[in-house]
């Protein structure tokens, strides 16, 4: 009974405490909202209706208002930068990382957001120095992962590849991919230096970094061309089957520029032929077809065509077949039968019923062929797997999301 009667007077207690603590919660906080400027509030209620002007204009305001706030200049800065106004969005982030009362980790971080405002203005030298005084510290991974990106947009291929090797213990990632990439572009450089021997030495440096890399093993071909080991060349590119049959194609004029250096075009056009039977064909057409036309004229491209549309039926198929029907075509109306070859096609068609026949199948054939060409020439080549940025040509680093080998080497037949 005394245990009850305890109870009975300790939870009135226990009620009014809650109900005193609680009310002091509320004061509190409405004393803190209180403090802050309804501009605040303003800037706050414009972003969640995706009024960056509006949010912009509130939040100069409450800086103005009370400079010590930090973080509104940091998200204004941002704000600047986000709408392109990058000479405000520096002069915002110089302040902070100017002023003597700030900590060291709000300063670095100001240190930052200008090496970032710099590099969107393109004051790329600016933006390095800035950046360079974070090599250590909470900012040094996110730092050097911009100068990557600085030092890409500045063929700086060195300091790329210092880089990439000081972020991979940073960010735990592998770098190797970019890095050989990276190694692939000073053998270019060095190529187009008339140095061979440095060439080469990157273009190793860069199978070691990555032996899946197929890009160097297709320049170690062109440094071999160059010197003239034709045989040493082929050696390179046929060596590319092992490694990934798919980026064959890549190298097949190449190839044919090599057997015809050689005196042996047609051993080229027999392996365009066996590669045509296989899953790479689309990309090995034009190859082909011009291999072909060369060699054996418009009737044997025309025949080589009408079988792959057999194998593998395409719109690209298609307009080779045409544009080769179209150039047969085209050689018979110059010289019509039973005519002197110096006596124009028009006078020829009057005068022969047959051959004013085949002058208008001619036409008829080369408006095919114009149309397809017309649609062909709008397809989407290759498309990066990264952000889906198409273009006609292959590349390396996709010209849209600026990442390494995103392009498969195929082709999509997708009309854009």
């Amino acid at each position: 009974m005394i245990f009850e009667t305890w109870w009975l007077l300790a939870l009135p207690l226990i009620f009014g405490l809650g109900w005193m603590a609680a009310r002091f919660d509320a004061r509190q906080l409405l004393s803190e909202q209180g403090a802050l400027p309804r501009s605040y509030f303003k800037g706050l209620n414009f972003l969640l209706n995706e009024q960056p002007d509006q949010a912009i204009d509130a939040f100069i305001e409450v800086v103005r208002l009370d400079p010590e706030t930090t973080e509104l200049h940091f998200a204004l800065g941002a704000l600047f930068r986000r709408r392109g106004e990058t000479e405000r969005a520096i002069r915002v982030h110089q302040n902070l990382a100017s002023r003597q009362d700030l900590p060291d980790a709000e300063r670095e971080h100001a240190l930052y957001e200008l090496g970032q405002d710099y590099l969107r203005a393109g004051l790329l030298d600016r933006a390095e120095e800035s950046l360079r005084r974070l090599m250590s510290g909470p900012y040094a991974a996110p730092a050097k992962h911009v100068l990557l990106e600085l030092y890409e947009v500045e063929k700086e291929w060195k300091k790329a590849i210092d880089a990439a090797r000081e972020l991979q213990p940073l960010e735990q990632k592998d770098y190797k991919v970019q890095i050989a990439q990276f190694c692939c572009e000073l053998a270019q450089d060095a190529l187009q230096r008339k140095q061979p021997d440095e060439a080469t030495g990157w273009l190793r440096q860069a199978i070691e970094e990555n032996p899946a890399n197929v890009r160097a093993p297709m320049l170690l071909g062109d440094v071999a061309m160059a010197a003239g080991d034709v045989a040493g060349a082929l050696g390179h590119w046929f060596g590319i089957e092992q490694q990934d049959a798919s980026y064959l194609p890549l190298v097949a004029d190449r190839v044919v520029k090599a057997y015809r250096q050689l005196g042996d075009e047609g051993k080229a056009l027999a392996w365009l032929r066996g590669l045509l039977k296989t899953s790479l064909a689309p990309e090995l057409l034009d190859s082909a077809y011009r291999a072909e036309l060369e060699l054996h004229g418009a009737p044997a491209a025309a025949t080589l065509m009408r079988e792959q549309l057999r194998r593998q039926p395409s719109l690209l198929a298609l307009t080779k077949y045409f544009e080769a029907q179209a150039a047969e075509a085209a050689q018979a109306q110059e010289a019509p039968a039973n005519m002197p070859a110096d006596v124009p096609a028009g006078v020829a068609a009057v005068a022969s019923p047959a051959a004013g026949q085949d002058i208008a199948q001619a036409q008829e054939v080369a408006a095919i062929r114009d149309l397809l060409q017309h649609r062909t020439r709008n397809l989407a080549r290759y498309t990066c797997r990264e952000c889906g940025f198409r273009a006609r040509l292959f590349y390396w680093q996709c010209p849209g999301c600026n990442r390494w080998e995103t392009y498969a080497p195929r082709r999509s037949e997708a009309l854009g």
